[in-house]
């Protein structure tokens, strides 16, 4: 698989600081499972602020933080190895990310002819505007614009817009000088995970009626 558009540097930066919110975070996560090149530059962006770390003077920590640590740990366990179950859901049709494995991700609904989400729910982000969108081959999508910043990762299919074709494996940042209404490939169905840092701007009477079902 070749892939072609890739998350910005300040984008990796931001995750290798630990400041890239949750649900962008996710999808970037998601590419990352994919894309070599994009862990390569992680990798390089993490030892460049453990360098910076190990520059710093040494700070002291309580006495009891390794126990609560591991406390934390064991509390931890069950849950997760209950959420290590195969990523299969069967209600969706297809076979999930394995970044998504603790994420509870709901059924599809409608959203229009063709056009159908899913909430995705981050545990520690209850709040993270997360969704997974299917469109049916050669579907236009609603014009819209965005506040913040989109992330979008192609799961299966491919969409297009003014600046370009992306194709399963690719990530798209869309801030909010972008303006677009993406089209389905015609070769297959497109399925994508999408996290917003903002909010969407959905244009037309189409927009307004979906604006209510989706709540971003």
């Amino acid at each position: 698989m070749t892939i072609n558009h890739h998350p910005s540097d300040e984008t990796l930066l931001r995750l290798a600081a630990g400041t890239l919110s949750a649900g962008p975070a996710l999808v970037v996560a998601v590419h990352l499972e994919g894309c070599f090149v994009c862990r390569s530059r992680l990798a390089k962006f993490e030892a460049v602020g453990g360098a910076l770390l190990d520059d710093m003077p040494p700070a002291s920590l309580a006495a009891d933080l390794f126990g609560r640590t591991m406390e934390r740990i064991e509390l931890d366990r069950p849950q997760k190895q209950r959420n290590q179950v195969p990523s299969k859901h069967a209600q969706l049709g297809l076979e999930l990310p394995r970044a998504m494995r603790d994420c509870e991700v709901g059924p599809w609904k409608w959203l229009g002819p063709g056009f159908k989400w899913s909430k995705v729910k981050i545990a520690a982000s209850q709040d993270a505007k997360v969704m997974l969108l299917k469109g049916r081959a050669g579907l236009h999508l609603p014009a819209h614009g965005h506040t913040g910043l989109e992330f979008m990762q192609i799961l299966s299919g491919s969409l297009s817009d003014n600046r370009g074709r992306y194709l399963a494996g690719d990530l798209d940042e869309a801030d909010s000088d972008v303006d677009h209404s993406p089209v389905v490939g015609r070769e297959a169905d497109c399925i994508c995970l999408a996290a917003l840092e903002g909010d969407t701007r959905l244009h037309g009477l189409l927009g307004r009626l979906l604006r209510p079902i989706v709540g971003f």
